[in-house]
């Protein structure tokens, strides 16, 4: 199967909106050559802001730029773009609600190296309890560059969480793309799991699993968080006997919530039997390689067909 990075396809067609627009400019806080918004950088130095290790100047800065016209691209690691830069999202990006594209690199533990201080397990809850702001979680490089010209078009301001690794490609060159809509990637008539970002993957190796026993699984790409698609949540899971959500973040707060809040305040025929499946209000830690990370969080293949054969029993 394809690998492609989730960073590099954001360094690329950020590089290429930057010839079509001039009103887009990038700001970086000392991690360009991490985050690949050095490609814009290198093209376009009058555009390029580098303001060092100070995120919260930083999203500033963006919103000042914003205010005079133009569309600014803010790249740092997730946690210190949710976490730093909090006060700062909220009150001189969201509350005015400008275009500020906030792209968070190395999100969830995708950093498995540098340990719980540099793995964003809550960016999700932070982004998407703030009014008006689009939160993004792409399961590939094809989606994540569909998504960083959708937040060049997007009135107001936009949250990318993106992989630090390389990431199977499921979405075809040429498959359209389409924000704040649910997309089916394996249908199933037993069970549904929603996910979002690189647990599609898993989630998809899971049904591979669960097929062998007879149980069919349908897999659902969560990959706009907010708005979510109620209608599509609610659609996958009628019918089903049971529900899994997955995210390589904390439940609360995260996809999980979404989902559930998702169902509960829907059609009674919608609620189904459900296990959030993610980070449970834990914080990461150091690990030799990524999937050993996923493997202590019960995040593989194996924990989700898990999850899947006790939601239906619930």
């Amino acid at each position: 199967m394809k690998m492609m990075n989730m960073r590099r396809a954001y360094g690329d067609t950020l590089l290429a909106l930057g010839g079509t627009d001039p009103r887009i400019v990038a700001l970086e806080a000392d991690l360009g050559k991490s985050t690949m918004s050095m490609f814009f950088g290198d093209k376009y130095p009058e555009r390029y802001f580098q303001l060092g290790i100070a995120e919260a100047n930083m999203m500033s800065v963006a919103a000042g730029l914003a205010l005079t016209g133009h569309t600014a691209f803010v790249s740092t690691f997730a946690v210190f773009a949710t976490g730093r830069a909090y006060d700062q999202i909220r009150s001189s990006v969201a509350i005015p609600h400008l275009n500020v594209k906030i792209c968070g690199s190395s999100a969830g533990l995708s950093d498995f190296g540098d340990g719980k201080t540099h793995q964003s397990v809550d960016d999700i809850a932070l982004m998407r309890v703030l009014p008006g702001m689009t939160v993004f979680s792409p399961v590939d490089a094809v989606e994540t560059a569909c998504m960083v010209r959708e937040m060049a078009s997007i009135k107001g301001p936009c949250y990318l969480r993106l992989n630090r690794n390389d990431v199977p490609v499921l979405t075809g060159e040429d498959e359209p793309f389409t924000p704040g809509k649910v997309r089916l990637m394996r249908d199933g008539k037993d069970a549904v799991v929603f996910a979002t970002g690189y647990m599609v993957y898993l989630a998809l190796q899971a049904a591979d699993i669960l097929e062998q026993e007879g149980l069919s699984l349908r897999v659902v790409n969560v990959h706009t968080i907010k708005p979510l698609d109620d209608a599509g949540v609610r659609t996958y899971a009628r019918g089903m006997k049971g529900a899994v959500t997955v995210e390589e973040a904390s439940i609360i707060g995260g996809l999980g919530s979404a989902v559930c809040e998702s169902l509960l305040s829907g059609p009674a025929d919608s609620r189904v039997p459900i296990k959030r499946l993610g980070m449970q209000d834990v914080f990461g830690t150091s690990a030799a390689d990524y999937h050993e990370l996923l493997a202590a969080y019960h995040l593989t293949p194996e924990d989700i067909a898990k999850g899947v054969r006790e939601a239906v029993k619930l």
